[in-house]
């Protein structure tokens, strides 16, 4: 009886536990299963498909244009050139449009025009490698010419509609599709994992399909590919579009706060207020007026002159946005020669860097990177927003540290003394003049002849010992520092890169996330061409030391208003709301002088005032 007594608890006891463990399963099968049909997954699920899409084309069109053009670099760099301007040009236009138009039909637009582009591309491609004979006889060689030309305008409006697309999902849909500011955290991390992994394995599936078959073969995969991407991207968001009713609201109420923002602003500095409306700023003209002067003044003329307003317009409201500095600091860091492109590539091969090796980097700064944007995460859930960028600006100026030191440690190649624009060739005859003796230098380097100048001689080299011992022992521990401080500093700068995407997504209004993101492109381009006209300037390997320094002062500089120094993270302005319309209290930093505006609702008056602070925590 005793025994029966005391194996009763003990049953109950499993029963209770295995039916826990049921229940608990069955929750994290229904919480997966409702993950998997919200708008979260399938904004996740048409990034993927459109960020694969994008390095896809963006790693096959340089391979299938040197190979079209005698293995040369020629169209290549032409090509990265157009894109480049384009966007430096065009940046505040594209933003402009999305902020002008509904949020169903910018993404409906830019979907169907990015993807027939690279389409289209793929096509003219593939008639140039199937029909490179017949095309090279028509016109004199001219049509060739052209097909390259329409290669370059068509990959140049692919890259424009992308643009266009990106700002639309991850600068505006996401905002409204996270609703508060924890979630949208998670979101951007997330974003920023799948654009990273796709950089790394999208390469190497289209790789291989070129490797393993042909470059026809890999033109017709991009055009299926993004057939395919077109539909189904389609179909994910408009399925978004309608589980969200916020993304149907372009700034209604948000507009009135604004409203109310600006004319407080304009009073304060001028009681005459005019009856024409102001912008955000409260001194650039709505553009609805402009546009009608533009169609008295004629089509074609008030077309370019608008163009040139909403440009110029564009670069006054950027530079007024209250995360100015931050948003500059982060264009800043386009401007290194630390990245993992075609100049790194260069470098590490002249440093005598096997690809394989130089692969296995590669991917280490990608895992790197997805550590970043953990460390975001997490950094910001402890910590804030605020003090994971001065965390993350920190950690990436310390790893680059490494770099400076590859430039002075054994094995550089840094050579202040070498021409700027000396070659290989010119290297190695003024290295064997002071080498060898006259008559070896004028006879033929042979077995014989070096014997008889008891000078050692390799057998497998058919050069002299003591030059390929040069070469065989060289030191490695300059290109190590190299890639050590490259790779371990991508987890600081994609650390800092979410900061400061978190910061223009909540500081920037709504009406105006276009227009600033447009405008932070085009900064982003001009500090990419900055990089490469630096390359250009200075080529030789010799000098890439002053590469590197300039570098990492220019990261220096960029990640400098991302610390709590001088960052302009200022008070939001009275009607600067986030998505669900609720305020938020953040502890913000600021050693400049900034306007605070708020509304004293219960009398209905207007307080403005400017204050020099260097801690606040405030309700904005």
């Amino acid at each position: 009886m005793d025994f029966e007594i005391e194996e009763e608890p003990s049953v109950s006891i499993s029963t209770h536990h295995s039916r826990n463990k049921k229940e608990g399963c069955l929750k994290g099968l229904d919480s997966t299963w409702r993950f998997l049909q919200s708008a979260h997954f399938f904004i996740y699920l048409a990034h993927l498909l459109s960020t694969w899409g994008d390095r896809m084309w963006h790693f096959a069109v340089s391979l299938f244009l040197v190979e079209l053009y005698e293995n040369s670099l020629l169209l290549p760099a032409v090509f990265g050139l157009a894109v480049s301007s384009s966007l430096i040009l065009f940046g505040a236009l594209v933003g402009n449009w999305v902020d002008r138009n509904t949020r169903m039909k910018v993404v409906q637009v830019a979907l169907l025009i990015q993807n027939l582009s690279v389409i289209l591309c793929a096509v003219v491609l593939m008639l140039l490698f199937v029909y490179e004979t017949e095309i090279t006889i028509l016109w004199n060689g001219w049509m060739k010419i052209v097909c390259y030309a329409l290669v370059i305008v068509i990959g140049v409006i692919a890259d424009l509609a992308s643009t266009a697309m990106s700002i639309a999902i991850q600068r505006d849909w996401i905002i409204v599709v996270a609703g508060d500011s924890d979630k949208l955290s998670s979101m951007n991390a997330t974003l920023r994992q799948i654009d990273l992994l796709s950089k790394l394995l999208s390469p190497m599936s289209v790789g291989q399909i070129m490797t393993f078959s042909s470059s026809v073969v890999g033109c017709g995969f991009i055009a299926g590919w993004n057939l395919f991407s077109v539909c189904f991207e389609y179909l994910l968001l408009k399925k978004i579009y309608k589980m969200t009713p916020g993304l149907a609201k372009k700034g209604d109420n948000q507009n009135k706060d604004e409203e109310v923002s600006e004319q407080n602003q304009t009073t304060f500095k001028d009681e005459r207020v005019t009856s024409a409306p102001v912008s955000v700023e409260g001194e650039l003209i709505n553009n609805t007026s402009t546009n009608r002067n533009d169609k008295e003044t004629g089509c074609i003329k008030g077309t370019l002159v608008s163009g040139i307003r909403t440009f110029r317009d564009g670069w006054i409201i950027y530079y007024k946005q209250p995360m100015f500095l931050a948003a500059l600091g982060l264009s800043f860091l386009y401007m290194t020669v630390l990245g993992f492109d075609g100049i790194t590539t260069g470098y590490a091969y002249a440093q005598g860097v096997s690809s394989s090796v130089l692969s296995i980097m590669v991917a280490l700064s990608a895992l790197t990177g997805l550590i970043g944007t953990m460390f975001f995460t997490i950094s910001r859930k402890y910590c804030g927003l605020i003090h994971t960028g001065c965390f993350s600006s920190i950690a990436q100026i310390i790893c680059l540290t490494l770099c400076i030191a590859s430039v002075f440690a054994p094995g550089s190649p840094f050579d202040l003394s070498v021409p700027l624009y000396s070659s290989a060739s010119d290297q190695l005859e003024t290295y064997t003049t002071a080498t060898f003796p006259t008559d070896v230098l004028n006879a033929s380097v042979t077995k014989q002849s070096l014997i008889n100048k008891h000078i050692p001689y390799d057998e497998t080299s058919q050069l002299p010992t003591n030059l390929t011992n040069s070469t065989e022992t060289k030191e490695y521990l300059s290109i190590a520092l190299y890639f050590a401080g490259a790779v371990s500093a991508r987890v600081g700068l994609w650390s800092f890169d979410l900061t400061v995407t978190q910061l223009t997504q909540e500081m920037v209004y709504e009406s105006k996330r276009g227009i600033v993101n447009g405008v932070q492109g085009s900064m982003n381009g001009i500090m990419d061409l900055l990089r490469f006209v630096f390359v250009i300037i200075i080529p030789a390997p010799e000098h890439f030391g002053i590469l590197i320094i300039l570098s990492v002062a220019f990261v220096s500089v960029g990640t400098y208003p991302g610390s709590g120094l001088s960052l302009r993270e200022l008070v939001r302005p009275a009607g600067c709301l986030d998505q669900c319309g609720q305020v938020r209290s953040l502890k913000r930093w600021a050693t400049v002088p900034f306007h605070l505006s708020t509304e004293m609702k219960g009398e209905g008056k207007t307080l403005s005032a400017s204050f020099l602070l260097f801690s606040i925590s405030a309700d904005s």
